[in-house]
């Protein structure tokens, strides 16, 4: 049985590859002096089968500061490259946050969610979707 899922995986996957998709790469602000210069504590790039000079990409802070839960909608500063975006601090420092990120192309729709907290944003903690999360999702990277 093993063996055959083996060989399942690629074909369900094949579908992925060819159909193209749209998702938002979070990046490290380091890599890029502009992003650094805009205060970037996190960068985002529009890539997948669409035109990413088109996206739009919105965030929003969402955190539980002293038992408190609090939104804050954050501004994202297009860069020179294409589909690219930088992100800076714009929540407290203290207490949990979770970014959300949504992206739009026409019709196509990501959204991610990557967790923040007092020694920054956490890159590798991440969740992404091509609809909308539950607020389970949100309130599980939350604790």
């Amino acid at each position: 049985m093993l063996y055959k899922l083996k060989l399942l995986a690629p074909l369900a996957l094949a579908g992925h590859l060819f159909a193209g998709g749209f998702f938002l790469q979070l990046g490290n602000p380091e890599a890029s002096p502009e992003a650094l210069k805009a205060g970037a504590v996190l960068t985002v790039k529009a890539w997948g089968c669409h035109d990413p000079a088109t996206a739009k990409v919105t965030a929003t802070a969402i955190g539980m500061v002293n038992g408190e839960r609090r939104e804050i909608p954050l501004k994202v500063t297009p860069l020179s490259g294409v589909g690219m975006f930088a992100i800076a601090q714009q929540w407290p420092r203290e207490g949990k946050w979770v970014i959300q990120l949504e992206g739009r192309n026409g019709e196509q729709f990501t959204i991610t969610l990557v967790g923040a907290g007092p020694g920054g944003v956490d890159r590798t903690r991440f969740k992404e979707n091509m609809h909308p999360f539950a607020a389970s999702d949100i309130e599980a990277m939350l604790r």
